[in-house]
C-alpha cells in the first residue's frame, strides 16, 4: 500500500483556502537495522508476555517435578553368564563336509532361532514353577523382559543378561537359567532339532502345494487371456488400432469418393457424361441425329407433308421413346452400382470401428489383466522363496542332528552385583524439565501472539502499513491518573434543543495546564510529532490537521489536546476544535462546561470569539469545545457555514487541529479533511484490532484525504 494511493484533490476555494494536497514526506526518525530486529522482537515479545510465560513454566515445572516424585524407578542391578554353544572339537569337522566349501560361516548353528528357543515358553516353563517357590511375583512376562540373551559379535558364545531391584534375586534365576540351559543342550536339544525338522516336513507339502496352485492359477491366466508380456501386449494392441486406423482413411476416402459419383450421376452434367459410355444409347442418338439430316435435307426439296417427309418424322419420333428408356435405363444401372458399393464401404467401416472398439476395450482392460498378471507373480515368488527357505532350514536341522555334538559349556559364571546399573539422575530430570517448561511457555506465548490481531510496536505498524511514523507517544500513568481524577466532575452534555435561545451563560477560562508531571520522554515524544509534522512540507507550512482513528478508545482526543499545547509552546497561535459531536471529549481534558460550543457555531449567528477559549498561561492557544450534542452532527459539518468557518480559522491561526469522530462507520471525518491540510491517523499500540486500521485506510482510499502519516499511541515498552 503505497503512501501516494491517499492523495487526492482537495476542496476548492478561494486564494485564502486551504491547500488541495501536501506530499507525506518519510519519517525522520532512526530506523533500526534488519539485523538487530528479530532478536529485539523478540525481547518485545517476552516483556509483554512475561507474566504468561512465567506462569505457563511454572505450572509445567511443578507438574513435572511432582510426576518425577511419583514415577522415581529404584536403582536397577544387572548381572550375567556366557555359554559356549559349540564347542570346538574333532567332531565338528563332520559339518565341514556337508557343508558348501564356498561358505564363509564358521559355524552350522543359527543363532537367531536359537535364542529364540532359549526365550520360548516351553523351556521356561519348568524354570518359572521352580523360580516362583522363592519368587512368586515372577511370571513368564516379566522374566523375559528382564531378560537379555546376545551373541558376542562373530563368537559362538551367547550372553545371558538378568535385571532387578533384587540383588539376591538375580543371583539365583540367573543361577536357575544356567543350569537349565546346560541340561536342555545335553538332554533335550537333539530332541527339539527333530521336532523342528517333523515341523517343516509337516509344512512343506502344504507349501509345495501353495506353489503348484499358484503355478496352475499363473498358466490358466496366460491360457485364458493369451497374456505373456503387459508391454508386448499394449503395443500388438496399439499398433493393430493404426493398422485399423489407417484402412479406415482409406476406406472413407474411396465412401467419398462413391458418394461423390452418385451425386454426380443425379445431376444433368454427370448423367450425360455417364451416357457417353452407354452403347445402345448412343447408338439411338446416331440414328436420330442420322433423320434429322435427312429431314433437314428432304424438307429443301419438299412440302412438310410430304409422305417421305411424314415418313421420316415418323421413324425419329418413335425411335425418341427408346432414346429416353435406355438413358434411365443405364443411370438406374449406374445408381444401382454405386449406391452397392457405398453400402459395401459402410459395412467396411462399421466392420473395421467394431474391431478397433474391441481393441480399444481389450487396451482399457489391459491394466486390470497386468496387475492380476504382476499380483499371482509376486505371490509365486513369495511362496517360492517360503519354500526354499523351509528346505533349507530342513537341511541345516538335519546337518545339525548329523553332527556330534558336546554339552555347552559355562563360560561365565553368574555373580550376585553389588553396585547398581541405573539410578534416577535428578540433576538431569530438572534440567531436561526445566528446558521443556520453557520451550512450552514460549511456544504457547508465540502461538498467542501470532493469533493476537493487534499492533505491539510503533514500527510493526510502520512496516506493514507502509505510511510515515509522524509520532511515538509512550504510555504515561500520570496522564492516565489526570483522566481518572478529571473524569468525576464533568458537566454532563445536552442538546442544542435543550437550551434556551436567550441563555446567556458565561464561558469558561480553560485553567492552566501543568505539565510538570508528564515524563521528559512523553513531552519530547508531542514535539518530535509537531516537528515531523512541519517537515511533511517543504514549501508550505502545514495550517490545519485533523486528529481521527479508525475506532473510539485509541486516545485521539488525547494526542490532539496536548499536541496543541506543544504546537503552542513552540511558539504558533492554535486553535483546537473539538469536531467531535457525537462523543466529546476535549472539555473534559481542559475541565471546561461544554454549553456553548462548536454546535452553537454552527447553528446559530453566534460570533466565533464568544465561542472560543483561551488558556490563561498561553494566550496563543484557543480551544473550541463541541457545544450541545445536535441531533443530526453530519448535517451540520457538511454545511455551507462550516466551511467558511473552517477558511476562516484556516487564515486566523497559525495551526488548526480538529478532533474527529472515528473514521469507521462515520462520515464526520471524511466531510471535514477535504477542507484542511491533511489526516493523522492515531493507532492504539497494543489495542487496535490491525483489521479495523486496514478498513479504515481503505475508506480513506476512496475520500478526498490526504493522509499525513501514524502517530502510535501507548507504547509502554518505549525503549525498544
Amino acid at each position: 500500500m503505497e503512501n501516494n494511493s491517499y492523495q487526492f484533490s482537495g476542496y476548492d476555494r478561494s486564494s485564502n483556502s486551504v491547500p488541495t494536497s501536501l506530499q507525506p514526506q518519510p519519517f525522520l526518525g532512526s530506523e533500526d537495522s534488519g539485523n538487530n530486529w528479530s532478536f529485539r522482537e523478540f525481547l518485545g515479545l517476552v516483556r509483554r508476555r512475561g507474566l504468561l510465560i512465567a506462569g505457563v513454566a511454572t505450572v509445567v515445572m511443578v507438574t513435572f517435578v511432582v510426576s518425577l516424585k511419583f514415577n522415581q524407578k529404584q536403582p536397577e542391578y544387572e548381572s550375567s553368564f556366557q555359554l559356549l554353544v559349540e564347542p570346538v572339537n574333532d567332531d565338528s569337522k563332520v559339518v565341514d563336509v556337508v557343508k558348501d566349501t564356498n561358505s564363509t560361516t564358521t559355524s552350522g548353528l543359527d543363532y537367531d532361532s536359537q535364542i529364540q528357543v532359549l526365550k520360548s515358553p516351553e523351556l521356561m516353563d519348568s524354570l518359572i514353577q521352580q523360580l516362583q517357590v522363592s519368587y512368586p511375583d515372577i511370571s513368564y512376562d516379566n522374566l523375559i523382559n528382564a531378560l537379555q540373551i546376545n551373541r558376542l559379535g562373530e563368537t559362538k558364545i551367547i550372553e545371558v543378561r538378568y535385571r532387578s531391584n533384587d540383588p539376591k534375586k538375580i543371583k539365583v534365576v540367573l543361577d536357575k537359567i544356567s543350569s537349565e540351559y546346560i541340561e536342555y543342550s545335553q538332554e533335550r536339544r537333539q530332541t527339539k532339532l527333530r521336532q523342528g525338522i517333523n515341523y517343516i516336513e509337516k509344512q512343506l507339502p502344504f507349501v509345495q502345494s501353495r506353489v503348484d496352485q499358484i503355478q496352475r492359477e499363473l498358466q490358466t491366466f496366460r491360457l485364458n487371456y493369451k497374456f505373456n508380456d503387459p508391454e508386448a501386449e499394449a503395443k500388438q494392441i496399439d499398433e493393430q488400432i493404426a493398422t485399423l486406423s489407417e484402412q479406415r482413411e482409406k476406406v472413407d476416402m474411396q465412401l467419398g469418393q462413391t458418394r461423390s459419383n452418385v451425386d454426380i450421376l443425379k445431376g444433368k452434367d454427370g448423367a450425360a457424361a455417364v451416357l457417353n459410355n452407354a452403347l445402345l444409347y448412343q447408338q439411338l442418338l446416331t440414328q436420330i441425329r442420322q433423320l434429322d439430316s435427312l429431314i433437314a435435307q428432304e424438307s429443301t426439296r419438299l412440302q412438310q407433308d410430304n409422305p417421305t417427309i411424314q415418313t421420316l418424322k415418323e421413324k425419329r419420333a418413335s425411335l425418341l421413346p427408346l432414346l429416353q428408356n435406355e438413358a434411365q435405363r443405364f443411370l438406374d444401372v449406374k445408381l444401382s452400382e454405386t449406391g452397392a458399393q457405398v453400402q459395401t464401404l459402410e459395412v467396411q467401416i462399421q466392420e473395421i470401428d467394431k474391431t478397433i472398439q474391441r481393441l480399444e476395450q481389450k487396451r482399457k482392460r489391459l491394466p486390470a489383466l497386468a496387475r492380476q498378471y504382476k499380483a499371482l507373480q509376486q505371490r509365486l515368488q513369495i511362496t517360492t522363496e517360503s519354500l526354499n527357505r523351509f528346505l533349507s532350514t530342513r537341511e541345516n536341522l538335519q546337518i545339525q542332528v548329523s553332527q556330534t555334538e558336546l554339552g555347552w559349556q559355562l563360560l561365565k559364571k553368574p555373580i550376585q552385583p553389588e553396585k547398581p546399573v541405573t539410578s534416577s539422575d535428578i540433576k538431569r530430570n530438572l534440567i531436561v524439565g526445566l528446558v521443556t517448561s520453557l520451550v512450552l511457555a514460549i511456544g504457547i506465548a508465540l502461538l498467542i501472539e501470532k493469533l493476537d490481531n493487534t499492533y505491539h510496536s510503533a514500527n510493526d505498524f510502520k512496516d506493514k502499513l507502509k505510511l510515515p511514523l509522524l509520532g511515538n507517544i509512550p504510555f504515561e500513568k500520570q496522564l492516565q491518573i489526570s483522566k481518572s481524577s478529571t473524569s468525576k466532575g464533568n458537566i454532563p452534555l445536552v442538546r442544542i434543543s435543550d437550551l434556551p435561545h436567550d441563555s446567556n451563560l458565561g464561558l469558561a477560562i480553560i485553567p492552566e495546564q501543568d505539565y510538570s508531571n508528564h515524563s521528559v520522554k512523553f513531552l519530547e515524544a508531542f514535539r518530535l510529532l509537531y516537528t515531523n509534522i512541519q517537515l511533511l512540507s517543504c514549501d508550505r507550512q502545514i495550517r490545519s490537521i485533523i486528529i481521527s482513528s479508525a475506532v473510539s478508545g485509541d486516545g485521539k482526543s488525547t494526542v490532539a489536546f496536548h499536541l496543541a499545547q506543544i504546537a503552542t509552546t513552540m511558539g504558533q497561535r492554535v486553535l483546537l476544535i473539538d469536531a467531535n459531536l457525537r462523543q466529546p471529549v476535549i472539555h473534559t481534558l481542559a475541565e471546561l462546561n461544554n454549553l456553548w460550543g462548536l454546535s452553537n457555531l454552527i447553528s446559530t449567528n453566534l460570533p466565533p470569539e464568544e465561542v472560543i477559549r483561551k488558556f490563561p498561561s498561553m494566550s496563543q492557544l484557543s480551544v473550541i469545545t463541541s457545544g450541545p450534542i445536535p441531533p443530526d452532527p453530519t448535517k451540520l459539518l457538511s454545511s455551507e457555514k462550516m466551511k467558511r468557518l473552517m477558511a476562516d480559522f484556516h487564515n486566523s491561526f497559525d495551526l488548526v487541529i480538529y478532533d474527529t469522530p472515528p473514521l469507521l462507520g462515520l462520515a464526520d471525518a471524511s466531510l471535514l479533511a477535504p477542507n484542511t491540510d491533511g489526516i493523522l491517523l492515531v493507532v492504539r499500540i497494543d489495542k487496535t484490532d490491525s483489521s479495523k486500521i486496514q478498513q479504515a485506510l481503505d475508506h480513506l482510499k476512496i475520500s478526498p484525504m490526504n493522509v499525513l502519516g501514524i502517530v502510535g499511541n501507548g507504547q509502554n515498552n518505549f525503549n525498544d
